[in-house]
């Protein structure tokens, strides 16, 4: 799989404790329709692992049930050579090309 900033950010929210699609939307920002492929394309790559929760329990909360995901030892390995390639990415982006931040 190709290491991308978009399937690093999600790998990074499953790795961070946030397990299902909406959790991981509200952690990076990104939208649906680039998060629910990109953990899609995780899983068949073998990098998540995911499991359904129980029909009742998401019954009893008035919901409907939760596909909750968890990095597998691929993913791991996967993620570290993303941290180390967007920490180079970073350090060689041109200072005048850097987003500028906000003061607060």
């Amino acid at each position: 799989m190709n290491v991308t900033f978009t399937t690093a950010l999600v790998l990074e929210a499953i790795a961070a404790g946030y397990h299902y699609g909406f959790d991981v939307i509200d952690a990076t920002g990104l939208p649906s329709g680039t998060v629910y492929p990109a953990l899609r394309r995780c899983e068949e790559e073998g990098l998540l692992r995911s499991r359904w929760e129980k029909a009742a329990l998401a019954h009893e909360e008035g919901r409907p049930p939760r596909r909750y995901y968890e990095v597998a030892a691929s993913g791991e390995r996967w993620l570290q050579e993303a941290r180390a390639r967007f920490r180079r990415l970073e350090a060689s982006v041109p200072r005048k090309l850097r987003p500028a931040r906000a003061e607060g």
